[in-house]
């Protein structure tokens, strides 16, 4: 495949001399050059001035090939333009890479610097891979760019979205930092280069698989800066994200992809966004044969969508730009300014440099898959995993006391790698686990026991067998009577929930409860294990099952996570990132996006089945203490909050501690608690240390639309800390004296 260099230049550079020699073999190689270089392939100039140069040099097709994400090399100067690929939770590749666990079951982890870790480990890999086809024409596996589509901060508003396995869950505070961490593990800490540029999906207010393409969101003015866009402000602002992505749907009327308020006022010009805005795939297309059915011409939605402030999209761009132009629906200054949004990326990711130059094609190829990253994997799962119920301490499992385990259920010989997965290399199965962890001479009994769902017949195949499902809970029972212990894996898969596809239940699918209930009656000492990534409403299960786990799609390592968490070697502290509603009858309807009429867990108006931040452990922690300083402040005015946590039981243990904060005299409807805080310790058994946050005034701001800011109103505000949103522990009231107002 052909360099991002002039073509026999590049070869000529990384293959055969270093920087200065091959400078020399430039100009040997390339007759055509000038006896200088074009300033544009200067390393030693300003990337201003470098992107304006190329700019210069562009003819109108030239620069709207360019803004084609799929396009044809541009052969003149040898410039790739397909250059973008998908790393949610590992690099997606036509050859294997490191698979962590879905980024729902890292976002259960509650662990930022992990969160960094994670996405380091999968930025290596990605530029190993970039390295090896730039170094090796032989190299395996398709050939892939620096820009990656991911992280996915969409919030997971409704819980029956079919995307939740690609977010981060329902929280605005909790997806900002999380999307903080990962985009700066993508893109490294570099002064001037990037390892990858980050792509935040989807933007904004996305989280409805139905008529995505036509979807037309109503969201309130207050709702849409508290709740639908900190955490995209956290990763621009804060993380430098160097992409975003505009969804599909419409946001009060307008195509996001077509949104002037959206993608230039707020994005560009009040945020300070000095990157790209990328269409969805199909971005343009949706417009003609979406929203406005088929009443808009291609030139119009692309015009209409480049002076908007969408800069980068699929072949519509390429093919209808040059029409747009000539016909003065789209000015060349905009255009060029798409452009030199684009390529000023492209610039940082030293696409123009000499390979060498850029201190990441340092990175070997035997980063991919390393054992290093496997392990990583490994310790992922294992945080991500959420106790969420231990009758009389039930779990652990004591291993050497085990003589036959009942392992049943339609998930326990599975893997589900999740949305976005590229291949992982050997995948642990929770039986394949189990059985690798047991104490020798353990006996394990293996029933599949019940469905899912019913199969799919693969395409060009004969359906497969039916399964027999009484046959199947018979055999499940009575594996279950002869079992020490019973573990049954129950769950979803992307046939229940995925991209296209929201469910219309929170109930276990297939005859999977009917399974568990089986079990626990031919054995109650059964643990069970939830396989799935958004919330299942199990009401019967928690109320009769001795122990309860939700164990995700947890990557290639998942089978040993649990298998460790079950048997006491690895201590569960994941915490939920959604709430567990009790029943259908608690989830918001799809196109209701005001959540102030009760839904999330910071404005449900009944009981949950299972909190917001919940999740136990084999430990137990003491909070004491709980300090504010000052007690206190003016609007514009930090306060820090210290809390003393100390490890009372006996085995060592991670705690989630969270800080909450409730406004108690708002003149408008506020969150019965917001997160505002949270830190994941380790702490061995008796030792304790002190966790301290500190709470700028501004995190107690609401939207006011009469302003058209944040404001902070003078008044009593109640600050909680505890190990979820409903086990608070401690409670302090802070004083603000006076009011402040942010525009953020």
């Amino acid at each position: 495949m052909k360099s991002n260099l002039l073509r026999p230049c590049a070869e000529t550079l990384v293959r055969f001399a270093r920087a200065q020699v091959a400078a020399a073999l430039v100009l040997v190689a390339c007759p055509t050059m000038a006896a200088e270089p074009p300033l544009f392939r200067d390393p030693a100039q300003p990337v201003e001035k470098r992107v304006a140069d190329l700019i210069s040099r562009l003819t109108l097709e030239e620069k709207a090939t360019l803004l084609n994400h799929r396009g044809p090399t541009v052969e003149r100067f040898g410039i790739r333009s397909d250059q973008w690929n998908q790393c949610l939770h590992g690099v997606w590749w036509t050859e294997p890479t490191t698979m962590f666990p879905v980024s729902i079951a890292m976002a259960a982890t509650w662990d930022l610097k992990l969160m960094h870790e994670v996405a380091t480990a999968i930025s290596d890999e990605a530029r190993a891979i970039y390295n090896g086809w730039h170094l090796n024409p032989n190299f395996k596996g398709e050939k892939k760019g620096l820009i990656y589509r991911a992280p996915v901060i969409n919030i997971s508003r409704n819980p029956y979205w079919g995307r939740i396995n690609e977010c981060y869950g329902e929280d605005p505070f909790l997806c900002g930092r999380l999307a903080v961490a990962f985009v700066q593990g993508l893109q490294g800490n570099d002064p001037k280069y990037l390892k990858l540029a980050a792509t935040l999906k989807h933007y904004a207010v996305n989280n409805v698989e139905q008529d995505r393409q036509k979807l037309n969101a109503v969201v309130p003015e207050r709702l849409l800066h508290e709740y639908w866009l900190p955490h995209f402000r956290d990763a621009v602002v804060e993380g430098k994200a160097q992409s975003l992505m505009a969804s599909y749907n419409a946001l009060n009327g307008t195509p996001n992809n077509i949104n002037h308020w959206l993608l230039t006022d707020l994005l560009k010009n009040e945020w300070q966004h000095e990157g790209f805005v990328v269409s969805d795939l199909g971005g343009v297309n949706t417009m003609v044969n979406g929203h406005f059915g088929k009443q808009m011409t291609y030139v119009d939605a692309v015009a209409q969508s480049l002076m908007a402030g969408c800069d980068f999209s699929d072949k519509e761009f390429m093919e209808h730009i040059p029409a747009a132009v000539r016909e003065g629906k789209l000015t060349e200054a905009r255009l060029n300014d798409a452009l030199a949004r684009v390529l000023r990326v492209r610039f940082r990711l030293g696409e123009f440099e000499p390979f060498d130059a850029v201190p990441f094609s340092k990175i070997s190829t035997n980063a991919i898959c390393s054992p290093q990253h496997r392990q990583l994997a490994l310790r992922t799962a294992r945080e991500a995993i959420v106790l969420l119920r231990n009758q009389d301490k039930f779990l652990p499992l004591d291993k050497t006391k085990l003589k036959t385990l009942a392992v049943i259920g339609p998930h326990a010989n599975l893997f589900t790698a999740g949305g976005y997965s590229g291949k992982a290399v050997n995948p642990v199965n929770p039986l394949q686990g189990l059985k690798n962890r047991v104490a020798p001479g353990t006996e394990i009994l293996h029933v599949i026991g019940g469905e899912i769902a019913p199969p799919r017949p693969p395409r060009n195949r004969p359906a497969p067998k039916p399964l027999d499902k009484e046959a199947e809970l018979r055999q499940a029972a009575e594996a279950a009577k002869k079992a020490d212990v019973a573990v049954v894996f129950v769950g979803t898969t992307l046939d229940i929930e995925a991209e296209g596809r929201d469910r219309t239940t929170l109930a276990l699918p297939g005859n999977q409860e009917e399974l568990v209930k089986t079990v626990l009656a031919a054995n109650p000492r059964t643990v069970v294990v939830l396989m799935s990534a958004g919330p299942l409403a199990v009401p019967w299960i928690k109320d009769h099952a001795p122990a309860l786990l939700q164990a995700w799609w947890l990557g290639e390592e998942g089978g040993h996570a649990i298998a460790d968490v079950l048997f006491g070697d690895a201590n569960p502290a994941g915490r939920l990132p959604f709430t567990v509603y009790a029943s259908d009858s608690q989830v918001p309807p799809q196109d209701e996006y005001d959540i102030t009429k009760g839904f999330t867990y910071l404005y449900l108006n009944s009981p949950p089945l299972f909190a917001f931040g919940h999740g136990l452990s084999y430990t137990g922690f003491r909070y004491a203490n709980l300090k504010l300083s000052p007690e206190a402040l003016p609007g514009d005015g930090t306060v820090t909050a210290s809390v003393e946590v100390e490890n009372t039981g006996s085995r060592a243990g991670d705690e989630v501690v969270q800080l909450y904060v409730r406004d108690r005299e708002s003149r408008v409807k506020r969150p019965a608690k917001e997160l505002r805080g949270f830190k994941r310790v380790t702490l061995q058994p008796g030792a304790k240390t002190t966790v301290t946050f500190t709470l700028p005034a501004a995190k107690l701001a609401f939207y006011d639309e009469r302003k058209h800011a944040f404001v902070v109103e003078p008044g009593a505000f109640e600050i909680m800390v505890g190990a979820s949103s409903e086990d608070i522990r401690l409670k302090k009231t802070l004083q603000v004296t006076r009011g402040g107002v942010f525009r953020r």
